[in-house]
């Protein structure tokens, strides 16, 4: 495989990965991503991800596919080109799938206004554990590329169906397939008790929960039972209880 050797920051493919890293508007507007890490790599060789370019300062003990274009550069090149904070020996950038046509929201996870990269990462990464066909994110929710939410998906990113709707498309979508959020009202359903085959759940942020605009488009509202002292969940660790749940009869 033929490779090209960076030496400058002034270099535009280096420039080009650090953009992916720092941009989601450049992100959209190149349909491409940032991620990092060999086992990162490996997982997005292993299940047929879009990979472009890889930016390397070891020996890679893999093939990559014959489209992928393999650039070497030191680690302190590296390290300018990564958006985080303790940056890999390897970063790489991968092709966003093709946008969706049509969204089927049975059995979807939907979440708003999750504004944590490190809380879609994780429910990416158990939405796939458990069978959860879609994930949906919805109003503020961080950026599905963004290079922290891909880290946290632990390579899921590359093999879970996961889209951005805006709630005018969910209205829709509520007439053929009942959403079911997660709320603390005082006439919620312990989830234990409800059958969610068929349905959608809605999971918000901890601070702000579900909106009036997303609640008014439920068939009802869901609660985890905890124990009196407990006040809230981390949101990701309650959408995972609450997509478990869904899926344990199939599982």
């Amino acid at each position: 495989m033929d490779e090209t050797v960076i030496t400058s920051r002034g270099n535009g493919r280096l420039r080009h990965l650090r953009e992916l890293g720092a941009s989601s508007d450049y992100r959209r507007e190149r349909r491409e991503y940032l991620c990092d890490g060999m086992k990162l790599l490996e997982e997005a060789v292993r299940w047929g991800a879009d990979i472009h370019e890889v930016l390397t300062c070891e020996p890679l003990p893999f093939v990559l596919p014959p489209s992928a274009r393999l650039l070497r550069a030191d680690r302190e090149l590296i390290s300018y080109a990564s958006p985080l904070r303790t940056a890999q020996t390897v970063l790489f950038s991968v092709g966003m799938p093709g946008r969706e046509e049509k969204v089927d929201m049975k059995g979807a996870v939907i979440l708003e206004n999750l504004q944590d990269p490190g809380n879609v990462g994780t429910v990416l990464r158990a939405a796939n554990a458990f069978g959860v066909p879609t994930v949906i994110l919805t109003g503020g929710c961080a950026d599905l590329y963004n290079p922290k939410t891909v880290r946290a998906s632990m390579g899921a990113v590359f093999r879970q169906r996961a889209v951005s709707l805006p709630l005018s498309a969910l209205s829709e979508l509520s007439v053929d397939t009942p959403i079911y959020g997660a709320a603390l009202h005082r006439d919620s359903v312990d989830i234990r008790r409800l059958r969610l085959d068929g349905a959608a759940v809605a999971v918000g942020n901890e601070g702000s929960g579900l909106s009036d605009g997303l609640l008014s488009l439920c068939a009802g509202t869901v609660l985890i039972p905890m124990t009196p002292q407990c006040e809230s969940l981390n949101a990701a660790v309650a959408a995972s209880i609450i997509m478990w749940e869904m899926g344990r009869r199939a599982l």
